[in-house]
């Protein structure tokens, strides 16, 4: 469970986005404010979602708890659990608007409109059906299966997490389901959630669809990258019709909620393998939500990363894009301990899987 400090570094953690959209606008990615709009054509396009309906929401929630969602809005105090996430005036508002910005982005990438879709206020992937918890009120990654299996007919569909907590809520919803969910993530079953060992298999018509990747405190580069080819490999497998990245940055050396040790360049890895395995399987379907970040100029770097690779543009940033990685002399060395606990990890794996 999250701790006081743990909340307090969420509070400061609100600041990435906007550190996080300064820093895509000063490498040229987004147009800067203000900008007249018939000579924004050279920048991104920027959607501006909706807040998620009720009746989005309850493809993935209980009526009974949407409705308690808004009884600790109108209170506007206490806590979800136990305390861990707050309720505020507004709370349900700001949930279901990230809702609403993942919806819009599986909606531009079911409909055809953009093969790529990047939503940072999304993956919010510890709510459960009728459960806040870990800072998560609504699941707006299940919002998104939903809406690509019921408006847009897929049917397979892969989901990559690799944020530094296990995706339970995520795991859960769809636990008895044929939709693959694959979790990279720290574990050593005290870790929050205390969720994501290897024997969590899924159940029912969902049974072997559910793969975690239970990563040592201190895991490095090397390791985490040796075991995100596993993953990846097991998605290829799969054979998706479209993917979702729950891009979590949490696990960088800088962040102190998590205690793996990644550095800039196993998001860019992530980014890059990730899509292109969707333009080679998913006719380039790819939806990217944000999750977990606790260090806002961390978090801006990487989310620029991911910008600049699903956009084409990591070449034409030239020292720009250079300048986002962490400096070589600053990354953690690798732990033995570790790292033999990653090397038995992935020996047992053909046997479990």
């Amino acid at each position: 469970m999250y701790d006081g400090r743990g909340f307090s570094r969420l509070t400061r953690s609100w600041g990435r986005y906007r550190v996080g959209l300064d820093k895509l606008r000063e490498l040229g990615l987004l147009a800067p404010e203000n900008l007249a709009l018939t000579t924004k054509d050279q920048y991104l396009p920027l959607y501006r979602p909706e807040e998620a309906t009720e009746a989005e929401l309850a493809t993935v929630h209980s009526q009974a708890y949407i409705e308690h969602v808004k009884a600790m809005d109108a209170k506007g105090e206490g806590f979800f659990d136990r305390n861990d996430t707050p309720a505020w005036p507004g709370v349900y508002r700001r949930a279901a608007m990230a809702v609403g910005g993942t919806l819009l982005g599986a909606d531009l990438v079911g409909s055809g409109q953009v093969q790529h879709a990047f939503h940072p206020a999304g993956g919010l992937h510890h709510a459960k059906y009728e459960q806040a918890a870990g800072f998560c009120i609504f699941n707006d990654i299940v919002a998104a299966v939903r809406r690509w299996q019921n408006l847009y007919g897929l049917k397979r569909i892969a989901i990559l997490d690799v944020d530094g907590h296990h995706g339970d809520g995520t795991q859960a919803l769809l636990y008895r389901e044929p939709v693959l969910t694959v979790s990279l993530h720290q574990y050593d079953g005290r870790f929050y959630p205390g969720t994501g060992a290897l024997s969590e298999r899924g159940e029912g018509p969902g049974l072997g669809y559910a793969l975690n990747l239970p990563l040592p405190r201190y895991t490095t580069d090397s390791d985490y990258l040796r075991t995100l080819s596993f993953a990846l490999a097991e998605i290829e497998s799969y054979q998706p019709q479209a993917l979702i990245v729950q891009y979590g940055v949490d696990g960088h050396f800088s962040d102190r909620m998590v205690g793996l040790k990644l550095s800039t360049y196993v998001y860019e890895q992530v980014a890059e393998q990730a899509h292109a395995l969707a333009h080679r399987l998913c006719n380039g379907r790819l939806l990217v939500v944000g999750g977990g970040g606790y260090e806002p100029e961390t978090v801006a770097r990487c989310w620029s990363i991911m910008a600049a690779e699903l956009s084409g543009r990591r070449a034409s940033l030239g020292a720009a894009y250079i300048a986002l990685h962490d400096p070589i002399e600053t990354l953690p060395a690798p732990d033995p301990t570790a790292q033999a606990q990653v090397q038995r990890l992935l020996e047992a794996l053909p046997e479990i899987i």
